[in-house]
């Protein structure tokens, strides 16, 4: 069986594809890629359809050994320190590595999490019609859990498709907003005038206490309106809710289908990828948009995406070929013993 054993997981581990859609209703979590732009990016590089599922890692991205002929992988969403067998290895690109070779991930440098795609992808039984890992109810991925180390990912191709690797412009990534869009609502009738411009003005941290599921903000208190608890509705992603002791809580990912706080605003889709990198310590802000903008929003985030698959190119020999591999090339023109230097 082809695989790609994980050696070393980091931190946390899961596979992620876009979410389990249609399902809410009876309570089923979308769960899905915490950061759908990084998804995106290291699925396009080793020539996946976007939404493919693929290793969501935290904070640093572990060491992962091919258990196969070959296979071409790429990892995105964060800076990073990459390494092949110990050798650096670029960024925005893929690389193709033979059977024993290891991928390492270091810390990532300015995001929480990032993303390994393999071309052709994992062979795993979607669920609900989702590979993702929804840890709380342990669907999804490997039997719900977390990739534990010396496990293996079984994998859909004995070995890397025709072609080479392929790289893009880091010119053309999106950029991470200065403040967080977000429309209020649509609870915000719950919050007094003041506390709506709080969220709007102050700058926020993010706590420790920042998982899949949510993140809990620290900074200026929040000041309902009146009480704190709403009947039961539907929670939407980036949905910022404020229990009573008035700080912010942004839900993500891994969220329940329904709450009871009031949601004083919701991030827009376009933004909440970027907020989901932002790590512990970090200060967020918000701005106030509306339903339009946030149109605008989502159509200049696809269409600069658009811009970055098209500009896919083969990428330059890496740094990690073995010598038979610079051999085969013609790496050296015009050789000269220097006697007829001037």
């Amino acid at each position: 069986m082809s695989a790609l054993r994980c050696i070393d997981p980091g931190p946390l581990a899961t596979i992620q594809d876009r979410g389990r859609t249609g399902w809410q209703r009876f309570g089923v979590s979308v769960a899905g890629a915490m950061d759908p732009v990084g998804l995106t990016l290291a699925n396009l590089l080793v020539g996946n359809p976007h939404d493919m599922a693929a290793i969501e890692v935290t904070l640093s991205g572990g060491i992962w050994q091919v258990e196969a002929e070959s296979a071409r992988l790429a990892f995105a969403g964060a800076g990073i320190a990459a390494s092949i067998d110990g050798r650096p290895a670029a960024s925005h690109r893929s690389h193709t590595l033979k059977r024993g070779q290891h991928f390492a991930i270091g810390a990532l440098a300015d995001a929480a999490r990032g993303y390994l795609a393999v071309a052709g992808g994992f062979g795993l039984s979607p669920v609900l019609g989702s590979m993702s890992t929804h840890l709380r109810s342990r669907i999804g991925g490997l039997d719900g859990m977390p990739i534990r180390t010396e496990q293996e990912l079984p994998l859909t191709l004995d070995s890397a498709p025709g072609g080479t690797d392929l790289a893009f412009d880091p010119a053309l990534l999106p950029a991470m907003p200065a403040r967080f869009r977000a429309i209020p609502g649509p609870q915000d009738d719950a919050f007094t005038r003041e506390g709506i411009e709080t969220l709007f003005s102050a700058g926020y941290a993010v706590t420790a206490e920042a998982d899949r599921m949510g993140m809990r903000l620290s900074g200026p208190r929040i000041a309902h309106a009146g009480g704190y608890n709403i009947v039961s509705d539907g929670i939407a992603p980036g949905s910022i809710q404020v229990p009573g002791a008035g700080l912010p809580i942004i839900l993500f990912a891994d969220r329940q289908t329904t709450g009871g706080y009031p949601k004083i605003a919701t991030v827009v889709s376009a933004d909440l990828g970027f907020l989901a990198r932002r790590r512990p310590g970090d200060t967020v802000r918000f701005e106030r948009t509306d339903r339009a903008g946030a149109a605008r929003l989502r159509k200049d985030l696809s269409d600069r995406l658009a811009r970055l698959a098209a500009s896919l190119s083969p990428a330059r020999a890496s740094a990690s070929l073995d010598s038979a591999t610079l051999l085969a090339h013609n790496l050296v023109d015009g050789v000269t013993d220097g006697l007829d230097l001037p």
